[in-house]
């Protein structure tokens, strides 16, 4: 099955400058169906602040250049929620095929400002619900409609410290470290499943000095971009990318950490 048949849910699309809104326009435009899930409150806790409406504008983009696309909004701490996400694009589409996991919560704690409800909150809706969607895609998926796919995401924290960001990169750790099993349990289905570390993506959040920081680090003097994801994500999703499958893929261009 090509991208032009899958139907696809995207989480975490919540800004139209971010990795999420990257995948859904690539992979709609490759002419997957896609069910975009956001949650805004999320964004608004956030030093970057949130992108009102963006997710329903980038429906409405899609839209307009000949794509399919719905949109739910769903809070993913809520253990109920992957379930319906995926009810909400078979309702939508008649068929689930694929999992983009892009979502994540960011809390900025360091050791000292951890807190037990922020490593709980940050696990329930990194990894929890990831695991929680990939349960329940594969308990839907027929595979008569041709092979499945699972991209999780993870963080660059086994290429360099993040010190600052424990309850994220412990949460990310965990789906890294899961990727392999889940590959190999659902192999057999025909559902491979990747995991992809974006490496640092310019999405609006960085300083000029952090920003020339990062470039100068990265032996192709630039940050990512979230087209770059993207571009690898539509891969891991196309019928090139059938024989690939248990592996952490990082699209970074080399950046390193020291």
């Amino acid at each position: 099955m090509t991208n032009r048949q899958r139907v696809t849910i995207v989480t975490g699309a919540s800004r139209r400058i971010a990795i999420g809104a990257a995948v859904v326009r690539r992979i709609a435009a490759d002419g997957a169906a896609v069910l975009v899930h956001s949650w805004e409150p999320h964004d608004r806790e956030q030093e970057w602040g949130a992108d009102p409406g963006g997710a329903e504008a980038l429906v409405a983009e899609v839209r307009r250049a000949g794509g399919r696309a719905e949109h739910v909004a769903a809070d993913l701490a809520d253990p109920g929620a992957p379930r319906r996400l995926v009810e909400a694009a078979r309702d939508a589409f008649g068929a689930v095929d694929a999992i983009v996991a892009n979502h994540a919560r960011s809390s900025g704690q360091a050791l000292e400002d951890l807190t037990a409800a922020e490593l709980d909150l940050s696990y329930a809706v990194n990894t929890r619900a990831t695991l929680l969607l990939v349960q329940a895609f594969a308990a839907q998926h027929d595979p008569a409609r041709g092979g499945g796919r699972v991209v999780l995401f993870t963080s660059g924290q086994y290429h360099g410290a993040m010190p600052g960001e424990l309850p994220y990169i412990a949460s990310k750790a965990a789906l890294h470290e899961v990727t392999r099993s889940l590959a190999v349990h659902l192999m057999p289905r025909n559902i491979t499943v990747n995991c992809v570390n974006p490496g640092p993506n310019d999405t609006g959040y960085a300083t000029e000095e952090v920003r020339a920081d990062v470039a100068a680090r990265n032996p192709g003097g630039r940050w990512s971009t979230p087209a770059d994801t993207a571009a690898l994500v539509a891969w891991l999703l196309s019928d090139a990318a059938a024989w690939v499958t248990g592996q952490t893929i990082a699209s970074d261009g080399g950046w390193s950490s020291r």
